[in-house]
């Protein structure tokens, strides 16, 4: 299998999670954003990665979106499972993984990109860093305020996963999808000094979590506490 990626997405880091929870061989192609498009978009029909080029018989030439991504790779390869028997919990757990999806992820997105531009340049200030991160700013509108506002959504967040994650899972009495989907996109506050402090007992399960699927860390997430 081959997943097209960004290296530094979250994202992507959830895709990875799932194939190495599920102990899937897999390769990588990391692609450049902006010029990403002219390799995706003839694929998949759409400009964002993660990609999964199964290159399996009887499966899909292309899977794109890191939920759809998931969903192919428990038909594909059911066990271990990242989705729960039980009809209720998996309804759950799917509710969380579009929360994080669609509010968590993003406003990490924002927090990462307004610190790694200002108090945060100097872990990479290379040139090509630098232009990378200004177009993700202006690509999606981040600045002091939008950045604020997202913070704030992860606090809420972080207040849901004291409840549950500190002694347990988020939903049910095992690992999931949920479970996963959080640890990945939450994964770039590890570079922020003001999170690594405040709450160390995430950082300690995304680490659990990572290593469970035999993920490394992201680069450079020890800055987080120099």
């Amino acid at each position: 299998m081959l997943l097209l990626q960004f290296s530094t997405s979250h994202y992507c880091r959830k895709a990875r999670l799932a194939l190495g929870y599920k102990q899937i061989p897999y390769q990588v192609e990391n692609l450049t954003p902006a010029l990403h498009i002219l390799r995706v978009k003839p694929l998949s029909g759409s400009h964002t990665v993660p990609v999964l080029l199964p290159q399996q018989k009887n499966c899909p030439a292309v899977v794109a979106d890191s939920t759809e991504i998931i969903r192919f790779l428990e038909d594909y390869q059911p066990n271990p499972p990242l989705y729960l028997e039980d009809t209720w919990q998996q309804k759950e757990a799917l509710r969380l993984e579009d929360y994080f999806d669609e509010f968590i992820g993003t406003a990490a997105r924002f927090v990462y990109y307004q610190f790694r531009a200002n108090e945060g340049k100097q872990i990479d200030p290379s040139w090509m860093s630098q232009t990378v991160i200004a177009i993700v700013r202006s690509q999606y509108g981040i600045n002091a305020d939008s950045a604020k506002i997202a913070a704030q959504k992860i606090d809420e967040a972080i207040a849901m996963l004291s409840e549950f994650w500190q002694d347990g899972y988020l939903v049910g009495d095992r690992f999931s999808v949920a479970d996963l989907t959080a640890a990945a996109l939450l994964s770039p506050l590890g570079l922020l000094p003001t999170y690594r402090q405040n709450y160390p007992w995430l950082f300690e399960r995304i680490t659990e979590i990572h290593q469970f699927c035999n993920e490394p860390l992201p680069k450079n997430w020890q800055a987080g506490l120099d």
